[in-house]
């Protein structure tokens, strides 16, 4: 049996689609998760949301011994926790750090990510549709 693809999402993800939508877009998290699903076809995906950092790192703990892959969104945790930094050096296989926005074109204080420093690939600015292309990305590597 092939190993599930982990798609985690940091805090504030579940308001997708009424949280500033003129800078995060009006698509919601379910509709990210039904295109994801689509575009995994038949590659099991556990796909979740948290706005609690414990649950993040229990989740990246759990894709140590479960997934094949890792593509996370860990939000506002991208740029303060050192923890889930820790977590994700312990994963074995591809991590994709992904972000709606170019995280490079916002305030300073988002410029700095502690995931990109475990980061196999990065996917920044392509709005909602990131998830898509991470999803089809990872396939190709797991």
């Amino acid at each position: 049996m092939t190993k599930p693809i982990y798609i985690l999402n940091g805090p504030n993800l579940n308001r997708l689609g009424k949280r500033e939508p003129e800078i995060y877009g009006k698509t919601t998290l379910a509709e990210v998760e039904a295109q994801c699903r689509q575009a995994a076809g038949d590659r099991a995906i556990e796909f979740r949301q948290t706005n609690s950092e414990t649950q993040m790192i229990d989740w990246i703990h759990e894709a140590i011994d479960e997934g094949s892959g890792i593509i996370i969104n860990p939000a506002a945790y991208t740029f303060t926790s050192l923890a889930i930094l820790d977590a994700l050096k312990m994963f074995p296989g591809p991590i994709f750090e992904l972000h709606i926005t170019n995280i490079h074109r916002r305030e300073a204080h988002y410029h700095n990510s502690y995931v990109s420093k475990v980061a196999t690939a990065v996917i920044a600015g392509l709005g909602t549709n990131g998830y898509r292309h991470a999803v089809a990305a990872m396939r190709e590597i797991v």
